[in-house]
């Protein structure tokens, strides 16, 4: 993406420009999903919560500061919105077939299926933590913000923040542990 670019964009769409502001979508649609999605775990939740977003960035878009840059800003409007659909318990949770699909060359139809089975282990490992730290492991592993960038976009303090993340990383590894497949003991024959 084009810093200049999207600085120049988001100026014309402050100044009302609509076709701007649909170049803004275009550019940052796909980085809001990935948020509501991994937040809400559901796809057409999150494309509602998608839409939601833009549509109150575009009404609150004359109050934004121009000068800052405009994917934190979203990101920080579709994280609040759904937090609050979680908290309403507007959404309804699904654990669709994992993430998409690496774009690394295709493994083979093994490790593809143990990949699959891992990713959706991980998916309900995440959708099963209380929101609150669902969207601090969002923001900070899948959209790589920093602590500081975190506590800003959920409006806490950065020790909040950090002690949220360290929570949320705790119960991952707990509810891990507990899905992670046993292994059998050696056996005795293979040891000579």
């Amino acid at each position: 993406m084009n810093i200049a670019n999207d600085r120049s964009l988001t100026k014309l769409a402050a100044q009302g420009d609509q076709n701007a502001f649909g170049e803004l979508v275009q550019l940052h649609q796909s980085a809001v999903f990935n948020v509501a999605y991994r937040i809400l775990g559901n796809q057409q939740d999150a494309e509602d919560a998608a839409q939601e977003a833009f549509v109150r960035a575009y009404n609150a878009f004359k109050s934004f500061d121009t000068h800052r840059p405009i994917r934190p800003w979203l990101k920080k409007i579709v994280t609040n919105l759904c937090l609050n659909r979680i908290k309403a318990h507007r959404p309804t949770l699904s654990l669709e077939n994992g993430l998409p699909p690496p774009k690394e060359p295709k493994p083979g139809p093994e490790a593809q299926t143990a990949k699959r089975e891992r990713d959706a282990q991980v998916r309900a490992a995440i959708l099963s933590l209380p929101p609150r730290y669902r969207a601090a492991i969002e923001l900070r592993h899948f959209q790589d913000l920093s602590y500081e960038e975190i506590a800003e976009t959920l409006e806490k303090p950065l020790s909040t923040v950090k002690s949220d993340l360290f929570r949320a990383r705790k119960m991952l590894a707990e509810r891990l542990k507990e899905t992670a497949p046993t292994q059998p003991p050696p056996n005795s024959k293979d040891r000579i």
